[in-house]
């Protein structure tokens, strides 16, 4: 993955644990400030520092179009694509460095 994508991803805590939606331009950077509670709010008081799944985009409006529906989605639904991509739901930031 590209250093400065545009992306929507998706950070937790555990295997089904809690879930945290968002989007970026640079993945990377976002996670590391996730793993580092460099982020205030919902990830640092949750401890959500698994990245489990992301998907670039093109332009960053698609990707805040993506992440905004999604935030509507069931849980159940966001459970399917995590493990349609990541079915140990094994933390994925390595393999975007």
């Amino acid at each position: 993955m590209k250093k400065r994508t545009p992306a929507v991803y998706i950070m937790t805590n555990k295997t089904y644990g809690t879930l945290y939606i968002g989007v970026t331009s640079c993945l990377i950077q976002r996670v590391w400030q996730h793993k580092h509670k460099e982020l205030d709010g919902f990830t640092a008081r949750y401890d959500l520092d698994k990245l489990v799944w992301y998907e670039a985009h093109e332009t960053m409006e698609s990707a805040i179009s993506k992440e905004k529906a999604m935030k509507y989605w069931k849980r159940e639904w966001k459970v399917k694509r995590i493990e349609a991509l990541n079915p140990d739901w094994k933390d994925l930031y390595p393999d975007i460095l």
